[in-house]
């Protein structure tokens, strides 16, 4: 039986199954190639675009990204605009939307294996992020009160792994 059901005329009877919500905090983590975490930033408490808070942190008017290798994921969706020409951003190529033109639309197999390399390389983000994650506090809940105690929790596991990986 799913989570979750359809509401309305067109939904099963019986009890309505929702997901709990949770209070979720979103943080910047900047990582190298090798697993190591760079810079972990900007706790947001909520639901907010990455690309938001990204430009919250980064300001697109200083020189952030000059000659530096940047690989983002479709959240950062018009970086390579607002950060320059200077910077190298690589970002996956976008399916194009279904039109009357258009009604299966697909990438090309070129762009499939852009995608792809690039795919394996943002992985190593993923597995410094689910590394610090191997440190538990950040996976359960979190009962505090104090909103400078929320920093350290994301801070302590990010060193814990850099250490653990060096």
């Amino acid at each position: 039986m799913p989570l979750r059901q359809a509401a309305g005329r067109d939904a099963p009877e019986g009890p309505l199954q929702r997901k709990k919500k949770r209070h979720t905090l979103k943080a910047i983590a900047v990582t190298t190639l090798h697993r190591q975490i760079l810079f972990l930033f900007c706790f947001f408490a909520g639901s907010i675009h990455d690309y938001t808070l990204m430009k919250k942190v980064f300001n697109p008017k200083l020189k952030w990204f000059h000659r530096v290798g940047l690989w983002l994921d479709l959240g950062f969706q018009g970086a390579g605009k607002d950060y320059g020409s200077k910077s190298k951003i690589n970002l996956p190529h976008k399916r194009p939307r279904k039109s009357k033109n258009n009604p299966k639309p697909k990438l090309t197999a070129a762009q499939v294996k852009h995608n792809r390399k690039q795919a394996g390389t943002r992985v190593s983000v993923e597995h410094a992020i689910g590394g610090m994650k191997t440190f538990h506090c950040l996976t359960h809940r979190i009962r505090n009160h104090l909103d400078a105690m929320i920093e350290y929790l994301f801070w302590i596991p990010a060193g814990l792994w850099n250490l653990k990986i060096a």
